[in-house]
């Protein structure tokens, strides 16, 4: 007895040094960002032309969300993440941000590594920003992250990582931290991006707790003169899909998925895994059918990246934990993408009472618990300059306008989908099942199998958005076959009531016009901030001579349409 006793409280003076009980230490948090992955590209969805084994690993071994959904497109999905708002709320609600446009997500949001940091995180940022950098202080290092390494626009290619953007500007676009770095050329981006993830992990300070934000450019297009790019080594293993831009695409998300299997390798090696969050999403709908110069695809969802179709909302995603209680398994719990930053911050131990005017909510507790979800209603968008808007409430989905002129509103199978486009079954083998505990099909998966049998006859004519608003039962139709508007005119109106209410708290636009003296040649052909800001917050150029100026009416006051490979 004397000595058990004196075991306890030898335990109990080690964890209570000068007075100070131990506290648990905070989870590590990796969250891993696909850009442009499409709902059938990767193989826990049923897809087998694309082999994903490692993402299918962690999904299958976590939690598969089934009922999960993102904004259309990329810059409004990531102001979403970090700042847990509606992109209505921030401004972000309308197109990307371009290079050469100056603005973005205004100063006065306070993002996730701001929120982490107060709770003792590092956090270091790694691949994509998009969201705004025509000054310094909209760039990573000014907006909470301890470093990054990557670049500040919307893609780049995957090898010289040079950018073209709107108005044909063209420049290099690769930095640490705020120093270009040219010793990334001609190393794929993937692959650098994986390797400083690594480097990241394996130099932490254990003590501290981690926020890893991978923004990954796989499986988005490089410059239109070279959309689809990678190496052998990835091609190599989809050699069997013979529809040349479709081999090319997988062969990008199977280097997307070769990163995850080694970030999680390198979280094992570092004792860190059993402590970490690892979040996987998509930022948007996948570009199906030459959609953006691609070739990712959402069948048989409707739509494409950049429509409010469930192909362009509907993500990719997953949640995976040993901390979480009920794993191994598929989640119908609704989620939101501004979801994330309350969901991890609980997570994190922080106060989500102390977020400012989120319009997420935090799933932790109904994740981990496999409870009811907190969220029953979620905005797609409103964006009154394409005159586009759609809300989801339980079960039903309304939808008004169209984006392209409707040209976009269909569904796109795979290019050469039977028998041969199958990959063998040794490329679904993951290295991963030697570290999680359950590597294989959670017994519900069937849940994740769309399937919504055949096509009516009017199924590409029923919903007239334009004329007025569409109404869907997305838990009877996913594929958003059959509009029910006319028999349910209740519903709608319901719903059109709530779609006003948001759109009474929306905020104007901060989109800009293109801003020629932004133009990379200025600057060596480097994309680069262009203007600084002063302690009262006025804009001045860098480059002093172009302050005496004046811009020119033709360029600066137009609103200029992106190209497809700036989205």
């Amino acid at each position: 007895m004397i000595i058990l006793l004196s075991l306890i409280l030898a335990s109990f003076n080690m964890g209570n040094r000068n007075g100070v009980i131990a506290q648990p230490q905070k989870p590590h948090i990796i969250f891993i960002l696909a850009d442009d992955l499409g709902w059938n590209d990767v193989s826990f969805h049923g897809s087998k032309q694309i082999p994903t084994p490692n993402i299918d690993a962690l999904a299958y071994d976590g939690i598969i969300l089934n009922n999960y959904y993102v904004s259309p497109i990329c810059t409004p999905t990531r102001s979403a993440i970090l700042t847990g708002r509606y992109p209505i709320h921030t401004g972000q609600q309308v197109s990307t941000i371009l290079g050469s446009c100056p603005y973005g997500v205004p100063l006065n949001e306070t993002l996730m590594p701001q929120y982490l940091s107060k709770q003792g995180y590092a956090s270091h940022a790694i691949g994509k920003w998009h969201l705004g950098m025509f000054t310094k202080e909209y760039t990573p290092l000014y907006r909470g992250f301890d470093t990054h390494y990557g670049y500040l626009l919307g893609h780049q290619d995957y090898y010289d990582h040079t950018a073209e953007s709107a108005a044909g500007y063209w420049g290099y676009d690769m930095r640490r931290n705020l120093t270009v770095d040219r010793s990334a050329t001609n190393h794929y981006a993937t692959d650098l991006f994986t390797d400083e993830a690594v480097s990241v992990i394996n130099r932490h300070d254990k003590n501290k707790p981690l926020f890893l934000y991978l923004a990954h450019l796989a499986t988005h297009s490089a410059n239109s003169y070279s959309p689809l790019q990678a190496p052998q080594k990835y091609l190599d293993k989809v050699k069997h899909i013979k529809h040349e831009k479709r081999r090319q695409f997988g062969g990008m998300a199977v280097g997307l998925d070769e990163s995850v299997g080694v970030i999680v390798k390198a979280l094992h090696d570092n004792n860190m895994l059993d402590n970490s969050i690892i979040v996987f999403s998509t930022d948007n709908g996948g570009p199906a059918s030459g959609f953006d110069l691609n070739y990712a695809n959402n069948f048989p969802l409707r739509g494409v990246k950049d429509t409010l179709w469930e192909g362009g909302v509907r993500g990719v995603g997953f949640i995976w934990s040993r901390l979480l209680k009920n794993m191994h398994r598929v989640s119908n719990q609704m989620m939101h993408i501004t979801d994330w930053l309350p969901t991890l911050y609980e997570a994190a131990g922080g106060d989500v009472k102390k977020l400012i005017k989120p319009d997420g909510v935090s799933l932790w507790s109904a994740l981990s618990e496999d409870a009811p979800s907190p969220r029953t209603e979620m905005l797609h968008n409103i964006d009154d300059v394409r005159h586009i808007a759609a809300l989801r409430s339980g079960d039903w989905k309304l939808r008004l306008g169209h984006t392209y002129g409707g040209n976009w509103d269909s569904w796109y199978a795979p290019p050469q989908v039977d028998d041969d486009s199958a990959a063998p079954l040794h490329l679904f083998r993951s290295p991963l099942s030697k570290i999680l505990a359950q590597p294989t099909p959670p017994p519900n998966w069937s849940d994740v199998v769309i399937s919504c049998g055949p096509k009516p006859a009017n199924a590409s004519s029923n919903c007239q958005p334009t004329r007025t608003a569409c109404l869907f039962n997305i838990r009877d139709d996913p594929c958003e076959f059959n509009n029910v508007a006319a028999s349910h005119p209740d519903k709608v109106q319901e719903l059109m009531g709530r779609l006003a209410a948001y759109n009474a708290t929306q905020v104007k636009p901060a989109n800009k016009p293109i801003d020629p003296k932004s133009n990379p040649k200025y600057y060596g052909y480097v994309w680069t901030w262009w203007k600084t800001l002063d302690e009262d917050g006025k804009e001045s150029y860098i480059q002093e001579g172009f302050n005496s100026i004046p811009a020119s009416s033709k360029n600066m006051n137009k609103f200029q349409k992106p190209k497809t490979s700036d989205l």
